[in-house]
């Protein structure tokens, strides 16, 4: 097979290409390969770090919600929440009642802890079914030991704190007022 030569034209812009190429000091590269540096030294410390991070991972914890640093809250205080990216419209349908809640929970009665199991429990169950909309019930009652109340506080905390809740605030006075919240669901695999 014989090859094609190209005309003398291209030679001439090549040659000038080249031309240009050497005056503006643009040398050939020696070896045509990648140079991946020097081989990385061994950290103790990272791959401990390291496998920190993947057994965290890996290692189910028996809670996703803490008792860290939680606000009190009034009796009467309105709870809001939402994330940035929810849009103003559907934050706007749930602080009015307008999104039909499907699934509810009465935290009334609970201990602190027990409280936050049912709570977790609840919302797994309600994103395991796909449910966009809940009521959660936590009271206006004064702890015993505590000048506020107890269990709406720590579920303000806790709520703003769970993956999966896309927006949480007071009911309507027919569904509890102040003393239960909406919370709106993220559904597996919804945008935002």
């Amino acid at each position: 097979m014989s090859q094609r030569r190209p005309p003398d034209d291209d030679d001439d812009d090549s040659n000038a290409f080249r031309q240009a190429l050497r005056e503006a000091g643009v040398r050939r590269i020696a070896v045509n390969r990648a140079d991946p540096g020097r081989p990385k030294r061994r950290d103790p410390a990272a791959a401990e770090r390291r496998a920190a991070a993947v057994a965290a991972d890996t290692a189910e914890s028996a809670s996703r919600t803490s008792d860290g640093r939680v606000e009190p809250v009034r009796p009467s205080e309105f709870l809001d929440f939402a994330l940035p990216d929810l849009p103003y419209r559907t934050r706007s349908q749930l602080k009015r009642g307008q999104i039909a809640w499907e699934a509810g929970l009465d935290l009334h009665g609970y201990s602190l802890d027990e409280a936050r199991l049912e709570l977790e429990s609840f919302l797994k169950e309600a994103v395991g079914s796909r449910m966009r909309c809940v009521l959660v019930v936590h009271g206006k009652a004064w702890g015993s030991t505590a000048d506020y109340p107890v269990i709406k506080s720590h579920v303000n905390t806790w709520l703003r704190e769970w993956p999966t809740v896309l927006a949480f605030c007071s009911a309507r006075e027919s569904d509890g007022g102040t003393g239960a919240v909406y919370v709106l669901l993220r559904r597996r695999g919804q945008a935002f």
